[in-house]
């Protein structure tokens, strides 16, 4: 195996005590994707590519002109797109579609000198929270070929687990950064919603979508985060937030206040391995002497629910875009334009695309839309409400990432709505808009990992990842 280096700057001292070079460290890193291509967690590895732009970076190093992220070499997942290159969202409607421009975040990540070795499996267009939705077939967890990865970042979360690539780049709409980070034990941030920018990431649900880092280290996903936010002309959504320097101002932080949901310990729904996690983790940080509250979060049961109505509704409304016409697949047996709908979408979507496309129009349609959609957008302004009031008198919520450890591939084959409950500690996050981050845990008897989730107030991140790195170390 390639040696393991738990952040960039371990890294960056290698590379200065000319230990090795990045064009050896692509070679190991390609080397890693060959012997574990068992665990698809690639649609496509860019080799040449990748090694002709380590060459470069190499060079630059010597010259002393190197960006902050030399030596470092991405995965991104295949929603995000970079000009010149396929991007499918693991779908079969996009198969052989090639980006005509990049994203504003693979943007920054070349001008900072990150190598792209390739392009991650996810959920087709984000949909699913196992990786088993995919056009190309699951995502394996490297801790147990046996297991889901996790969604919709399920590749990207893989290749950072099995050292296949340094750290990836995934998007979080209802948790698909955390989850699936949780599940491979790795660092998985989803940041302030506007805070990165969605120009070139195929939308899925827009008032949700949000770019978020996966990595080993926290140091990493702040720099990350640093290179990839601020403003950007193409994303009108976008926050005009100062960007600090995340990476360099981490430090350990004072006592703090954090509140912790109680039916994350009280319900039946949550594994018992998860629940001693979360009370030994609550133990810790009251030793340390921290505050540690538990509190009630009355629409609990409403955060799925209203997670669903809305995200579906919105992925009905962009997914509008593939018939079959403008680009993508489109069915050889279509004959006329009623026909070239009608069999291209049915032809090219999977079976979980097209039921949440269908939910979707279906909360949207005239005589529904009151009922679920203008409802649902109530409850949500609730839900935000609440969590901000609970976030003005905490500094942080704690919760586990996912009410159980990875479960087997094909359990939610047999039953959908184990996977949408399964979001039930990720979608509070989203539905609100505020930053969240999944830490590893350690691993269940079974040697699963298991990830716990703090939260905080919009555009603190500084203040989540300096607790990150501090809870780390507890």
């Amino acid at each position: 195996m390639a040696k393991f280096y738990s952040s960039l700057s371990e890294i960056k001292g290698g590379l200065q005590r000319a230990e090795f070079t990045v064009q050896t460290l692509v070679k190991g890193y390609l080397g890693e994707i060959k012997k574990n291509a068992q665990l698809n967690a690639f649609n496509e590895v860019f080799e040449s590519e990748a090694l002709q732009n380590a060459k470069l970076v190499d060079d630059r190093i010597k010259a002393g002109t190197a960006g902050k992220l030399a030596g470092m070499v991405i995965a991104i997942k295949d929603n995000i797109c970079y000009k010149g290159h396929e991007v499918t969202a693991s779908s079969k409607i996009l198969k052989g579609f090639n980006s005509i421009y990049s994203s504003t975040v693979v943007e920054r990540l070349l001008a900072e000198d990150a190598i792209i070795i390739g392009r991650c499996n996810c959920d087709e267009f984000a949909m699913g929270g196992a990786n088993e939705t995919s056009y190309y077939g699951p995502v394996k967890n490297y801790a147990d070929k046996t297991r889901v990865s996790g969604g919709s970042s399920g590749g990207s979360a893989v290749a950072v687990q099995a050292g296949m690539c340094h750290a990836a780049i995934g998007t979080d709409t209802g948790g698909s950064v955390r989850q699936p980070a949780s599940f491979c034990g790795v660092v998985g941030l989803k940041p302030t919603y506007g805070r990165i920018s969605r120009h070139g990431i195929i939308a899925y649900a827009s008032s949700f979508d949000q770019v978020g880092p996966i990595t080993n280290s926290v140091e990493d996903a702040a720099l990350l985060l640093e290179v990839m936010a601020g403003p950007d002309d193409y994303d009108s959504t976008l926050s005009r937030e100062p960007v600090p320097s995340f990476s360099i101002n981490i430090q350990k932080p004072g006592k703090k206040k954090i509140a912790y949901l109680q039916e994350a310990i009280s319900s039946p729904g949550v594994d018992g391995e998860v629940k001693d996690t979360l009370v030994k983790y609550i133990d810790k940080l009251r030793d340390e002497g921290h505050t540690v509250t538990p509190i009630a979060f009355e629409q609990l049961d409403y955060l799925v629910p209203t997670y669903y109505i809305l995200a579906t509704a919105e992925a009905s409304s962009n997914l509008a875009r593939f018939d079959g016409v403008h680009y993508g697949y489109r069915s050889p047996q279509a004959e006329d334009l009623q026909s070239t709908y009608k069999r291209s979408r049915s032809e090219g979507f999977g079976k979980e695309v097209k039921r949440r496309i269908m939910l979707g129009t279906f909360v949207l349609s005239a005589g529904y839309y009151d009922a679920y959609y203008a409802k649902a957008q109530k409850v949500r302004r609730l839900i935000r409400e609440k969590t901000i009031q609970i976030l003005n008198e905490y500094d942080f919520i704690l919760v586990p990432t996912a009410p159980e450890p990875a479960f087997k591939l094909g359990t939610e084959e047999k039953d959908p709505v184990v996977m949408y409950l399964s979001d039930i500690f990720t979608v509070q996050a989203s539905l609100t808009g505020v930053p969240a981050i999944s830490l590893p845990a350690g691993n269940n008897s079974q040697g699963l990992p298991l990830g716990l989730q703090l939260l905080t107030k919009h555009f603190h991140e500084q203040q989540l990842l300096d607790f990150a790195k501090y809870f780390l170390e507890l």
